[in-house]
């Protein structure tokens, strides 16, 4: 018998799209960078690095473009940060978009985004049309968490419980989706039932097993 949820909670890129790193590996090989580069240069003081500082607004995207350039310079390759900025809209997932409706029958629905300053709106995308497009998904939350907004990112817990706070939820009562780890990690630390997204079938049979939704 499954458990009877009051809220899902969603990371929005990675989620509803497809994945930012698909395009940071075809970059790569493009420019003739080694495999992963651009995550490990991400990986480097993940809480204060040039990345960290932008989805809290701390720095504009062009002092972004300047700060990811040096620390791609200090790990061996110059790599610019606006090329980075210009690869982090994906592709939309239909059937997630479905099951985010399918999950608003049932309950509340929320997203909590790591997000920068740049393109128009929440997405990020520098696409009008694509930008309306993810306007429309972004709409249908019952509360929308942008980092770039607040001054907080993942994975620091008080977003978690800022949107529990928000939806009127307790941890225990919340399924919270995300194509990273370490943002699932405190997630599953206050009590919500977590699911590590890597594939758009995946995501959906997971979110079916754990909530019994017919999403699939």
């Amino acid at each position: 018998m499954t458990k009877t949820f009051k809220a899902v909670i969603w990371d929005f890129g990675g989620v509803f799209t497809t994945s930012p790193f698909d395009a940071f590996a075809r970059y790569e090989v493009r420019e003739g960078l080694p495999k992963d580069f651009i995550r490990t240069v991400n990986a480097h003081n993940p809480l204060t690095n040039a990345w960290a500082l932008l989805e809290q607004s701390k720095v504009s995207a062009e002092e972004f473009d300047g700060l990811f350039r040096e620390e791609a310079r200090a790990l061996g390759h110059d790599v610019p940060g606006k090329d980075i900025l210009a690869l982090l809209s994906g592709e939309v997932r239909p059937a997630v978009v479905e099951a985010l409706k399918v999950c608003k029958r049932h309950g509340k629905v929320g997203c909590i985004t790591n997000n920068a300053p740049v393109g128009k709106g929440a997405s990020m995308t520098n696409d009008s049309k694509k930008a309306e497009q993810l306007a429309e998904i972004f709409a249908q939350f019952d509360h929308l968490i942008e980092s770039s907004k607040i001054g907080i990112r993942k994975p620091d817990p008080r977003i978690y419980a800022l949107m529990c706070e928000a939806l009127d939820v307790e941890p225990a009562d919340c399924v919270y989706l995300d194509d990273l780890g370490i943002n699932l990690k405190p997630a599953a630390q206050m009590g919500m039932t977590t699911i590590k997204v890597l594939n758009e079938d995946q995501l959906l049979a997971d979110l079916k097993a754990a909530t019994g939704y017919e999403v699939v």
